[in-house]
């Protein structure tokens, strides 16, 4: 049976390292919002280094999630003083469930807030496609996902919560 994989990318107005109140409070929130969706029904995994280190993205060891990537258009840092975005990437039985996870609780409160912490774009913010039961996603699929939505809309391959795909390829009900 194939699996929803499901990544996520914004770009923070401040770096991760900002010791501002609103970086603490970010980081505070989103170990809440993690705690919850890992807890989740229909959430089988998410990408996390090895060592769990915060902040570090770029140069930890992220398994068979393979090397952290990020879109072409990301122009900020890459070391742990100056990197400025927050990314996901996980696993999910079916389109329902991470749809759930996403737009209901504590992760929904988040998402109202979001223009408290990161920078507005025109790009997508999140993709979304089927892989095979056997296959772990990578954060270069991930990458080259939302690029490929951003330049040429949501399809079978690669699609969005409101536009979304079956596995087999058609139109999915939301």
């Amino acid at each position: 049976m194939p699996r929803l994989a499901l990544y996520t990318f914004g770009v923070l107005t401040s770096p991760l390292s900002d010791p501002s109140p609103a970086t603490r409070e970010f980081y505070a929130l989103g170990e809440a919002v993690y705690r919850r969706i890992a807890a989740h029904p229909g959430h089988l995994a998410h990408a996390e280094p090895a060592g769990g280190e915060r902040g570090v993205l770029f140069g930890a060891d992220w398994g068979a999630w393979g090397e952290f990537a990020v879109p072409a258009w990301y122009a900020k840092g890459r070391t742990p003083d100056t990197t400025a975005l927050a990314a996901t990437l996980s696993l999910w039985t079916d389109l329902g469930s991470a749809r759930d996870a996403v737009y209901t609780g504590l992760h929904r409160d988040a998402l109202t807030r979001r223009r408290d912490w990161f920078e507005r774009s025109r790009r997508p913010s999140h993709v979304l496609w089927w892989v095979p039961e056997d296959v772990i996603p990578t954060w270069q699929e991930g990458v080259d996902n939302l690029e490929a939505l951003h330049r040429h809309g949501p399809a079978p391959r690669r699609f969005t919560f409101p536009r979304p795909y079956t596995p087999e390829g058609a139109p999915a009900r939301t």
